[in-house]
């Protein structure tokens, strides 16, 4: 595969498999319905570990603009390759969304909470401050980007194994500091799916919170460039 074919692959299928598992618990008359924190992280740990061992060796599994853009600022990755796979990641997350979508079809119809069916695309705060749910976004993002740093430098290879570290960080960040907003930690996972719930058309949907769009976007953009700075500068 070329890198941007496995960026996109490998982050549209990350998100089928993690907003999978979230539809499959909020959305009515699921076989999954009414299901709580455990499995939405299981979900996203399983979706984690399938899209980069599924990327790994063709593109290195960014699978994230944090990522991307943290690995340019180290320079461990080349900014004119930034693009493209930022629009890779752009693009596969937006896929992702729309085969849930098609998945959960009657579901959707089903559901008269309009809250419940953005969950299933986007992130949201549990409690809505923005400047604490922005501090909170940097915060699990810089945790994330620094453990793939120590990640990536370890050297270890398991095979498709591989991309179990990386998979356990997220359920890590998830269980221990996921609880305030989601712990989107992705540009990409949010932006892209919420573009979807803007454009499709899904019955009784609400808005697509445009006004919290900007925290799971530049909260992990910042928290990425921070952990780059910090560990090319006193840990690497």
């Amino acid at each position: 595969m070329t890198p941007f074919l496995a960026e996109f692959l490998g982050t549209s299928m990350m998100m089928i498999i993690g907003n999978g598992v979230v539809a499959n618990i909020v959305l009515p008359k699921t076989k999954g319905n009414n299901g709580g924190l455990i499995s939405i992280v299981l979900g996203w740990t399983i979706a984690v570990f399938v899209g980069v061992y599924i990327s790994n060796s063709s593109s290195g599994a960014h699978l994230n603009p944090a990522v991307t853009i943290a690995f340019a600022t180290a320079g461990k990755f080349e900014w004119s390759l930034v693009p493209t796979y930022l629009l890779a990641q752009l693009l596969g997350s937006m896929l992702g969304a729309f085969v849930i979508w098609m998945v959960y079809k009657d579901h959707f119809n089903e559901s008269e909470n309009a809250a419940d069916q953005l969950a299933c695309f986007s992130t949201g705060p549990s409690i809505r401050r923005l400047p604490q749910n922005f501090i909170v976004e940097t915060v699990a993002t810089f945790v994330f980007v620094i453990g793939i740093f120590h990640i990536k430098s370890a050297g270890v290879e398991l095979g498709s194994f591989s991309a179990l570290p990386v998979a356990l960080l997220v359920a890590g960040i998830g269980f221990g500091i996921g609880g305030p907003t989601g712990w989107a930690i992705n540009p990409a996972r949010d932006l892209g799916p919420r573009i979807m719930h803007f454009v499709l058309p899904i019955k009784g949907k609400g808005p697509s919170d445009w006004a919290y769009a900007p925290i799971p976007v530049f909260g992990p953009i910042i928290g990425g460039i921070l952990a780059a700075i910090i560990y090319v500068q006193f840990l690497q």
